[in-house]
């Protein structure tokens, strides 16, 4: 087995020779599969907006989340500390209104719009960390596709950039919060804990929401498929991606989920770009992917045992500085996995 210049067992995807190169194709594979299926659970959710609108679509969504990852998580509530309780309900009220604001947004403007948007909210977080000429020039790329992608008209619907744009805050809170959860609770407990407690605020939600609007099994169904295409399936995904490829490439090929958003809406709600709104989401992954092509070496975070202690990290492993998204963070904000195999799972 190689090792690093520590003496530590390299991981699997900087091994070289063809079974590396094979399971560095499964982790591409898995990577689109991941991305696919979850801009396909949103479409899919979309579907039964006419019969129970977006809040009940997310109520449904948000229960079949919090079962799927608390069943994967297993967290152990009654030893959790408040040290530790409130980043975690903090994080389940981000996830909360994260799912809503776009859910709605996708709604008024459409998938592509509304996830590029979104996406906005990582990026800032890493441009906003760094001092670098290149990040700069990246943050002025994005600013000026984001003019274009909101350039005033009569058919503007402000609303829905407005809501796309607080599914941006949302995720830019989320990523800072998630640093904090993880420091304080081992794997996916606190992020398990969230989406659990997140469950449990859409469940009065959800009762109105269905008890005003009798769904037809078909819109159940709908909600539900996008529940598990969205978390579930994206979770296994990239936990096993994770395992075959660098983080760094697993970020960048986060970017280009605004034009996985842009042709899945074509496809499955018909929903048409412009081809300068095609030029503008184009710029926007462009700027994240040079963003993290550029950024250096960091330290791989200390494991966290049981309690919230860190252990000393025994050594550096690559990783970018100012990764966004779930390169640089425990899971994705829509309950998926990402950053290290060892947290297990972001969106």
């Amino acid at each position: 087995m190689r090792r690093s210049t520590q003496g530590l067992p390299l991981p699997e995807a900087a091994r070289g020779g063809p079974a590396a190169r094979s399971g560095r194709l499964a982790g591409v594979a898995m990577m689109c599969g991941s991305g696919l299926a979850n801009q396909t659970g949103a479409a899919t959710g979309a579907l039964a907006f006419p019969a129970i609108g977006p809040a009940g679509v997310v109520a449904v969504r948000q229960w079949v989340a919090g079962l799927v990852l608390l069943a994967v998580g297993r967290p152990r509530l009654r030893s959790f500390t408040w040290r530790q309780w409130w980043p975690v309900l903090c994080l389940a009220m981000v996830f909360a209104t994260m799912n809503l604001s776009l859910y709605t947004a996708i709604d008024r403007i459409g998938l592509g719009l509304a996830v590029t948007l979104e996406f906005l909210g990582p990026l800032a977080v890493a441009l906003a960390a760094s001092r670098r000429l290149v990040d700069l020039l990246c943050a002025l790329v994005a600013g000026a596709a984001v003019v274009i992608l909101t350039r005033p008209q009569p058919t503007t619907d402000y609303a829905g950039i407005a809501l796309g744009l607080v599914a941006a805050v949302c995720w830019a809170s989320y990523i800072l919060l998630n640093r904090l959860v993880g420091a304080r609770l081992p794997g996916v407990e606190g992020s398990a804990a969230a989406a659990g407690v997140s469950a449990l605020l859409y469940l009065p939600v959800g009762i109105t929401v269905l008890a005003h609007h009798p769904p037809s099994a078909s819109a159940l169904g709908y909600a539900a498929t996008a529940g598990i295409l969205s978390s579930a399936v994206p979770f296994l995904a990239d936990l096993l991606a994770l395992r075959r490829v660098p983080a760094r490439f697993f970020g960048i090929f986060m970017s280009v989920n605004p034009v996985l958003a842009a042709l899945v809406g074509l496809v499955v709600l018909d929903q048409t770009l412009e081809g300068i709104e095609w030029l503008a989401v184009s710029a926007i992954v462009v700027a994240n992917s040079v963003s993290i092509l550029a950024a250096g070496p960091r330290p791989a975070p200390p494991p966290v045992r049981r309690g919230g202690t860190a252990l000393p990290a025994p050594a550096t492993v690559p990783a970018p500085a100012t990764l966004p998204g779930p390169a640089a963070d425990s899971t994705t904000p829509h309950g998926t996995p990402a950053g290290a195999p060892a947290r297990c799972e972001a969106r």
